[in-house]
């Protein structure tokens, strides 16, 4: 594809995953605020938006064969597989950092207060992606495999106690960008997750999987904020008109 500066952000990403790395490389949030056009991103960032997307342009050169091509999925498919693979490296990954985090605040918080502050703010992220996950998979998930049901089977869709569709995706959206906004803190706390000279193993190792994390989960609200919610918001109206 031919990237252009007034093209969506969210929307590249949809269509080529490969995106993704050219907007990280310049800081440009390709999620949570993937709404806005190339240029807009790149004023706001004081950048120049003919390199930015020059630079995209020559994605086009490499090999697409390894890119997972999520928007063609079905869409109960995709909230199975966010669920299985996202949910789960969330659950897992949250247990596994916060008493890595503990640790090096005890052994390095005296000479590097930073990470008391870290240590708090993935806390907090830890808790509200906790609740945040139980909402999708116990109100908005469901609802969609409905509607996938309801399309493949030709059937009236019930209206949900939640009105529509939307209205519970507004919700997980605002949520995308409060947590979006926290791992920005974290990211600029920690020096993009760059260990001081004297980090010992463990507070190189917590650093290195909060960078995984964070990159984990800009996939994951990628996927939902401008591949599953776009789809569900499209479906809906097919079988509300039908």
């Amino acid at each position: 594809m031919n990237f252009q500066e007034n093209n969506i952000i969210g929307e590249l990403v949809a269509q080529d995953y490969r995106a993704a790395a050219v907007f990280k490389k310049y800081g440009i949030d390709f999620c949570c605020q993937g709404n806005r056009t190339i240029e807009d991103a790149c004023v706001a960032k004081n950048l120049d938006s003919k390199l930015v997307v020059t630079d995209l342009n020559s994605i086009n050169q490499v090999s697409s064969e390894e890119t997972t091509d999520y928007k063609s999925w079905p869409i109960d498919l995709l909230v199975d597989y966010i669920e299985k693979k996202h949910h789960r490296y969330v659950e897992e990954k949250t247990q596994e950092i916060k008493p890595y985090l503990d640790k090096i605040c005890r052994v390095h918080g005296e000479h590097h207060p930073e990470l008391f502050e870290i240590n708090e703010h993935f806390t907090a992220a830890a808790g509200e992606l906790a609740t945040h996950m139980k909402k999708e998979e116990l109100v908005l998930f469901p609802f969609v495999r409905k509607m996938a049901k309801a399309k493949q089977e030709n059937t009236i869709l019930d209206t949900p106690h939640f009105g529509t569709v939307g209205n519970p995706i507004q919700m997980m959206m605002h949520e995308h960008t409060t947590e979006g906004e926290r791992f920005r803190k974290i990211e600029t706390l920690s020096n993009n997750y760059t260990p001081p000279q004297d980090a010992c193993n463990t507070y190189r190792v917590t650093f290195a999987l909060l960078k995984e994390f964070e990159q984990d989960l800009h996939l994951h609200i990628h996927l939902e904020n401008n591949i599953l919610f776009p789809k569900a918001i499209e479906l809906e109206k097919q079988l509300t008109n039908a």
